[in-house]
């Protein structure tokens, strides 16, 4: 028996990670769980064997309990790459499973296919950008996991300073971070940059909200 901790990701629900565990079969699991009401497959982004995937689950799910969605379900508000590593401590060896899961469904396939064109149109559209929550050009950011590390904003659409290159926000946040002895392999800039102290991601959340 393969005790499994998984961290899934759905384009149709930015920013949005699922954190569960299962026995032996991940592959099901991924299947199952593209149900009616979920217009996208969830796609792996990480997950791991260890010796005890129920004590695991647990003990991610009260670590990361303050951005848990909802507290009856499996749903966080939070970089998947900060449950990875996590979950890296007590990691056994990692999981990998290909696209061909949905193999032998077309239908599936096929509703993904249009969903992803849809959803893609839609982060074009809401793209974050600086301008969004009032961020002018030559402010200061700092690395929500390092506040001593910053960059400085160049313009309105993401471009920063950072170790004296000129670099997208998201990027600037991925060297920043594996500086620091990480080893990831994709960051959300929006995520990992704070101004006054909230994520920029918190901020464009907030004023989303009060315009609703």
């Amino acid at each position: 028996m393969t005790e499994i901790v998984y961290v899934l990701t759905n384009e149709a629900m930015p920013g949005l990670v699922k954190i569960g565990c299962t026995q032996n079969d991940l592959a099901g699991r991924v299947r199952g769980l593209f149900q009616t009401g979920v217009p996208l497959p969830f796609e792996v982004f990480y997950a791991c064997e260890v010796q005890d995937c129920k004590f695991v689950e647990k003990q991610i799910h009260d670590a990361f309990g303050d951005h848990r969605v909802s507290k009856s379900r499996e749903f966080f508000r939070i970089a998947p790459e900060r449950v990875k590593a996590a979950l890296l401590i007590g990691a056994k060896a990692e999981i990998k499973i290909g696209d061909e899961i949905f193999e032998g469904l077309p239908d599936i396939k096929e509703t993904a296919s249009e969903m992803k064109a849809e959803v893609e149109a839609a982060k074009r559209r809401a793209r974050f950008r600086l301008e969004m929550i009032g961020i002018k050009p030559g402010t200061e950011l700092q690395l929500e996991k390092s506040p001593s590390i910053t960059c400085k904003t160049l313009d309105e659409n993401n471009q920063v300073e950072f170790g004296g290159e000129k670099l997208s926000l998201s990027r600037a946040a991925l060297k920043a971070i594996n500086s620091l002895g990480y080893n990831w392999d994709a960051v959300s800039g929006p995520w990992e940059w704070m101004y006054q102290g909230k994520r920029l991601d918190e901020i464009r959340r907030e004023i989303e909200d009060e315009a609703d």
